[in-house]
């Protein structure tokens, strides 16, 4: 359409219509006459406007999922990420839980044998190939440590330091092969050499091959000279078996060491020597036996009714018994009649063996 003076005159009439009408259906109210033909055009063009929305929404949806996609996938991303820093918090709460546990058996181990310890934490861990069996500890020469100091942890005896850096410490496990260490044993006080067999028990070769020993008993570092490179008193492990007696002047025992070498965490070097020998003061308590459990019965007196029924069923019992003992008391009255009747011939017979010139003076 073209813009001419006709259709400008058409639009402006238009539009003086539509607001005629506007302001018509506004005064009117409810009863508008308009009102008939709005529900008319409603009629006829709210089918088509259901159809158009119905064909529109879909794409309308996607527009609007494409448009929000970032968001949501900025909320995910989001959300994982503080899931995972909550799982990390947990793991770390655990974990330190654990380490607060070994270190306070360390402090009660250090404690006991009045062992004066530099506390370090397990930062590496050497080959096990080759039977070689160390750790890398996090304190060195800055921290005090030395060549041949004892390590420990709450269990027991872990090994002694080998190599010491400015800040870290190469220590040899008690189970390496290379690992020797004078024991003591508990209460017997037999002395022997604890020597490392890596995965497997310590073998012990004691001095004396007619000790008496056990599976059960129990073991302790004997000591260096010097407090180097063993410190006495620290627990060493419990014999699990026992190598029969033979003929050599030594006896070989294995001992099941208490020091876990393949979770080592917390240890702790001691860099300063007890006083006194604690002998057996670091070993755990022994459990206790389990108390013997005693059940005892106690019998129910009857009711009045059932005991009114126990004596009815215990009165034809006792006639019985009565009946049999009187039955028994005259088969003995019976026995004896005969018994009665028996003795005149034995007495006739005995009075004649003693009157034989009695007999004698009768014959004629």
């Amino acid at each position: 359409m073209r813009d001419t003076r006709e259709s400008r005159l058409l639009l402006v009439l238009l539009v003086a219509v539509a607001f005629a009408l506007i302001t018509v259906d506004i005064r009117g109210g409810q009863e508008s006459p308009v009102d008939g033909a709005r529900q008319a055009a409603a009629a006829v063009f709210g089918p088509v406007e259901n159809g158009v929305a119905a064909a529109v929404d879909p794409i309308g949806n996607a527009i609007g999922a494409v448009r929000d996609s970032g968001e949501r996938h900025n909320r995910i991303a989001a959300l994982e990420k503080e899931n995972a820093a909550l799982k990390a918090e947990l793991g770390s709460d655990d974990r330190n839980r654990n380490r607060l546990r070994e270190l306070d058996s360390l402090l009660k181990t250090a404690g006991a044998g009045q062992y004066g310890i530099k506390g370090a934490q397990v930062i590496a861990i050497g080959s096990a190939q080759g039977f070689s069996w160390t750790v890398t500890i996090d304190v060195g020469a800055r921290d005090g440590i030395q060549r041949d100091m004892t390590v420990l942890n709450g269990a027991g005896l872990v090994g002694r330091v080998t190599t010491v850096g400015p800040s870290t410490s190469t220590v040899l496990l008690a189970n390496d092969p290379d690992f020797t260490v004078g024991t003591r044993m508990e209460k017997t006080d037999e002395l022997g050499f604890a020597t490392g067999q890596g995965d497997r028990p310590l073998l012990v070769q004691l001095l004396n091959g007619k000790a008496k020993v056990k599976p059960g008993d129990r073991l302790v570092t004997f000591g260096s000279a010097g407090d180097r490179p063993f410190v006495p008193g620290v627990p060493v492990g419990e014999i699990i078996r026992v190598d029969p007696m033979g003929g050599g002047l030594t006896r070989n025992v294995y001992v099941r060491p208490y020091v876990g070498f393949s979770k080592l965490d917390i240890v702790g070097v001691v860099v300063q020597a007890p006083r006194s020998d604690p002998r057996d003061t670091v070993l755990p308590q022994k459990p206790k036996p389990a108390p013997t459990v005693t059940v005892t019965v106690t019998a129910k007196p009857p009711a009045e009714g059932e005991q009114a029924q126990g004596e009815k069923a215990e009165q034809p019992l006792q006639d019985q018994a009565q009946d049999q003992r009187a039955g028994q008391d005259q088969a003995q009255d019976q026995q004896a009649g005969q018994d009665q009747a028996q003795d005149p011939v034995p007495d006739q017979a005995q009075n004649q063996e003693q009157n034989p010139d009695d007999q004698g003076d009768a014959t004629p």
